[in-house]
């Protein structure tokens, strides 16, 4: 475990603080703001429609200027965005706050590759470990992304104007950080070697379930996530218990990036995915038992570990279908994946919960959870099907 892949889970670690103030904060935003309570979460969405928009533009970023560049890149648009955010709640806009986070996306799309940059700067046998420990950088957005929105949310007359601009202080941070990472070239392109087309890489099972499990295991969360600041409101619960069942949420999100990529090896990466569908479901359950902040911060805690498992195995399964020729273009369908659903998800938290309540939210999610465990009962008897068919031959 090199220098330059801790740099990276401290950027991981900035990146989140990012996500989770936003989380923390747009809703409640867009529910001042909004001209009908429905709309509460479209700065939410509009954060995940940016990023869904921006894969294809962040991919060619990453082949023309390669990872450093196109890093500084998002970083860049996280400063002006956020800052743009902060304007536009002066002025008490909600239509600007939407595209404030619209831009907000690209750095979205861009940030959410350095799970894949991490499998790159450490020997293949350690790639597994290597992403999880990126991933649990996001312990520092745990913590301080929720006590920044705590302690920011009062800092000028106008409410959260500046928790936007000490975003804008942690995308400059981050950017000093990623001067010093030193990525691995791009692989040389061989004549007549250019990859295969993504239509093939797609159909692949050991794809196909990775994208699908990561955008239904970030669609959970994002659906649940998303809509827990407002739940707890309607409850009359403090913000103070809001920003504390955020950070365990986040704790449960990014604390088993230390011991994720252990298990992976130990057990292998379909049995890990298995927990997280088994923790969602729990997660629910207790989701359903009550809404006291003990209940909220217990279920978000362990949808947190659940999206862990899943997101991390899916990203270490996708890592066996595609070549590094063809990494960038396999890397962007497999993000645009997770960006749709999470745009799906969290325009449908707000809806939801503003109309039919937290109850009715919970039981919906259980449908995107039995798909993710169906998917992975259809690729572990593809493998099966595949392994007895080679033991004939």
């Amino acid at each position: 475990m090199n220098r330059h892949l801790w740099l990276l889970a401290l950027c991981q670690g900035l990146f989140l603080t990012n996500n989770v103030t936003f989380i923390a904060i747009n809703g409640l935003v867009g529910l001042s703001l909004a001209p009908l309570g429905w709309m509460a979460t479209l700065p939410v969405m509009g954060y995940v429609v940016g990023g869904a928009l921006s894969t294809g533009l962040v991919a060619k970023t990453q082949v023309r200027f390669g990872r450093k560049v196109s890093f500084q890149l998002g970083l860049l648009v996280a400063l002006l965005s956020a800052l743009l955010c902060a304007y536009a709640v002066v002025e008490k806009d909600f239509w600007l706050l939407v595209a404030a986070t619209v831009v907000a996306g690209y750095y979205n799309a861009n940030a959410n590759l350095y799970r894949f940059a991490a499998a790159e700067l450490t020997e293949p046998a350690w790639r597994e470990k290597a992403v999880s420990l990126v991933m649990a950088g996001g312990l520092i957005g745990a913590v301080v992304g929720p006590n920044l929105a705590q302690q920011t949310r009062s800092l000028t007359s106008v409410p959260f104007a500046g928790a936007y601009l000490a975003l804008a202080g942690v995308a400059v941070l981050a950017m000093v950080l990623l001067f010093f990472i030193q990525f691995a070239p791009p692989p040389a392109k061989k004549a007549g070697a250019g990859g295969r087309p993504l239509r093939e890489i797609v159909r692949q099972p050991a794809f196909i379930v990775a994208a699908l499990s990561g955008a239904l295991g970030y669609g959970v969360m994002s659906l649940l996530m998303s809509a827990t600041p407002i739940a707890m409101q309607q409850c009359s619960l403090p913000f103070s218990d809001v920003a504390l069942v955020l950070e365990w949420h986040v704790i449960g999100m990014f604390a088993p990036g230390f011991f994720t990529g252990h298990l992976i090896k130990r057990f292998g990466t379909m049995p890990v995915m298995g927990a997280g569908v088994l923790l969602n479901l729990a997660s629910i359950v207790v989701a359903l038992s009550g809404v006291e902040t003990q209940q909220f911060a217990i279920a978000l805690f362990l949808l947190g570990v659940g999206w862990n498992f899943l997101f991390t195995g899916s990203t270490t399964l996708s890592l066996q279908t595609y070549t590094p020729e063809e990494k960038d273009e396999a890397q962007g369908a497999l993000n645009f994946s997770v960006f749709v659903m999470m745009a799906f998800t969290s325009f449908a938290s707000g809806l939801l919960v503003t109309t039919r309540g937290w109850t009715l939210l919970n039981y919906g999610s259980l449908f995107p959870v039995a798909l993710t465990a169906a998917s992975l009962v259809w690729l572990a008897r593809q493998q099966r099907a595949a392994a007895r068919l080679e033991a004939a031959v």
